[in-house]
């Protein structure tokens, strides 16, 4: 009896059967698409149609709280604050000195963060940072992972002709990036005044030291002198603008990221339902971790830079 050979580690009716599959659900993507329903116009049921695409970059109001708007983002940050209180709730509740799976992942998760803070500042700043620069990349993460939930942003209310999406990912309104910047930044600027020392650090930004010295050593260093001191003040205040510059830069960074995916993947879904959209999912997957990555990461730098004493502070100290 001949031997019956494998195709990818399937039998040949097997893998036929998948070919075949994967071969009908391609042709009915594309009929049921964009492109599909343009050329032949076939009539399929409305739960395989994907409709265009209208992205509204302003988050909609789904009720109110007294005078208060909640937009249906800032509803989707507090179900994203629910479900990680409610996890490590469940995972800490009952601590084991063997854990179990679920506290062995959430203690992987916290031991992953634990030890990239104290990796790159060191043990005693690592963990002072740790909570923020965990929390944000917890916060970042969660909300890209529950945008890409099937289904997540077609949930519909309100009445016919004035419907509103219940949830969005809260990375889409610009408000939470910037509310996350403006903490990142008040966090590592009283870190950097704490350590530092409020005369020292706010020297780098207002370096008036070396004109002022330049000007009652005018003989001994001359125009150059003057001219070096008006170049520190210079340099001082760039630090100082680049330092609110940062805020623009980690809210555009985060938002356009997460709102340019979004868009880009309902947009491969209208084209062509279901397959085209897949190799999306999965870069989103990405763009979401790294984008908590680097929102955590700078985070992380900037404080650890804001608490080392500059060069010539340091000298002097030794």
């Amino acid at each position: 009896m001949p031997e019956n050979k494998k195709v990818m580690g399937m039998s040949k009716p097997v893998f036929i059967a998948v070919l075949l599959g994967i071969l009908a659900l391609t042709i009915v993507s594309f009929l049921a698409g964009g492109i599909g329903q343009a050329l032949f116009g076939i009539e399929f049921p409305e739960w395989l149609v994907v409709h265009q695409p209208e992205p509204h970059l302003p988050p909609s109001a789904i009720f109110h709280i007294g005078g208060l708007a909640v937009t249906n983002t800032m509803f989707t940050a507090w179900i994203s604050i629910a479900l990680l209180t409610g996890l490590f709730w469940a995972a800490t509740r009952r601590m084991k000195l063997v854990p179990g799976r679920f506290q062995a992942a959430a203690e992987s998760v916290i031991g992953y963060l634990y030890d990239f803070c104290t990796d790159i500042a060191g043990e005693k700043n690592g963990r002072k940072f740790f909570p923020l620069v965990a929390t944000i990349f917890l916060f970042v993460i969660t909300n890209a992972l529950m945008n890409l939930i099937p289904g997540y942003n077609s949930i519909l209310i309100g009445e016919a002709g004035h419907q509103t999406h219940l949830l969005r990912g809260a990375n889409t309104d610009v408000n939470f990036p910037l509310a996350l910047a403006v903490i990142s930044f008040v966090m590592v600027e009283y870190w950097g005044l704490k350590s530092v020392g409020v005369f020292h650090y706010l020297g780098k930004f207002f370096n008036f030291g070396p004109f002022i010295h330049s000007i009652r050593h005018f003989r001994k260093e001359g125009v150059m002198g003057v001219f070096n001191g008006l170049i520190a003040i210079f340099i001082g205040l760039i630090e100082l603008m680049a330092e609110f510059i940062r805020i623009i830069s980690f809210t555009f960074r985060l938002f356009g990221n997460m709102t340019g995916g979004e868009i880009l993947l309902v947009s491969m879904l209208f084209l062509m339902p279901f397959l085209l959209a897949l190799p999306f999912y999965g870069l989103e997957l990405l763009v979401g971790f790294i984008q908590a990555l680097i929102f955590a990461g700078l985070t992380l730098v900037f404080a650890h830079i804001a608490v080392t004493p500059h060069t010539g502070e340091a000298s002097e100290h030794h």
